[in-house]
């Protein structure tokens, strides 16, 4: 995809992954930019970086686990900013803990955003985008939707649900001239993984790095975008020898059930 001169949305862009992405466009010649996340304070902040590189941003404060104020939200921005040429799906959520102490309202918030928000957003342009024959989506999903990590049961399976709805889309979409990628970047320094239990020996990658990895992935029209050497090598481990891989978890995931066993209880039925 060629970005002179296009119009772009991308949530989540208020902070992380998504302001760099944000940026990073900017830089590459974008020529409008729609800023979607819930933290007005931040997207303005954001919205006058971008403005001071020369490209008009428009703040789009709201919330994608609202289904009815996104649909009003984006028929505005498509009449009055668009139309949208692409479409980065960077919000989400992260919650740590073993799985026999999750919080169930976590739980929630993480489906809510990263599942339905996602498709719910996608599918309100998409079918624009496809009125017009025109158009590419970038769903951002994780190394861990490739490989599921111990202590992060529920934010994979989110990830590995976004590299599914990206695989089904990208054919689904191709007949109305709709490019569908995924971006799987590995840990990365942002506020959402500060207070996360790191895994050991993993070397986090910055926002940056995964914003200029997005826009060459762009120029070539990948179909995935893997962030970093140690992705490459742990998607490769798993196919070749997930007996390996299994090991290295044991060995470098954090172990939370063992700091929360004293204080969790187990469920029991009701009967």
């Amino acid at each position: 995809m060629n970005i002179q001169g296009k119009v772009a949305l991308v949530t989540g862009a208020s902070r992380g992954i998504g302001r760099a992405i944000a940026l990073e466009l900017a830089r590459g010649g974008i020529e409008r930019l729609i800023l979607v996340a819930r933290d007005r304070t931040r997207l303005a902040e954001i919205a006058q970086e971008i403005k001071a590189l020369g490209v008009e941003a428009v703040p789009l404060a709201v919330d994608l686990t609202k289904p009815k104020e996104l649909d009003i939200a984006i028929a505005g921005a498509w009449r009055s900013a668009g139309p949208i040429h692409l479409l980065v799906n960077c919000a989400g959520v992260a919650h740590q803990s073993s799985f026999l102490d999750s919080k169930f309202l976590q739980v929630q918030e993480e489906l809510s955003l990263n599942v339905l928000g996602t498709y719910g957003l996608t599918r309100l342009v998409a079918r624009r985008m496809a009125a017009r024959r025109e158009g590419t989506i970038v769903n951002v999903s994780s190394l861990m939707g490739k490989v599921a990590a111990p202590t992060m049961a529920t934010y994979s399976a989110t990830k590995f649900a976004i590299v599914g709805l990206t695989q089904a889309l990208r054919h689904e979409l191709a007949p109305h001239n709709i490019h569908v990628t995924a971006l799987l970047p590995t840990l990365t320094e942002t506020d959402m993984v500060r207070d996360l239990h790191r895994f050991r020996g993993i070397v986090p990658t910055s926002p940056e790095r995964v914003a200029r990895s997005l826009l060459d992935g762009l120029a070539k029209d990948s179909a995935e975008i893997l962030v970093g050497w140690q992705s490459h090598l742990i998607v490769w481990c798993q196919r070749l020898a997930p007996w390996l891989l299994a090991g290295i978890f044991r060995l470098s995931a954090p172990n939370l059930e063992e700091r929360n066993f004293l204080s969790w209880k187990p469920l029991r039925d009701s009967a």
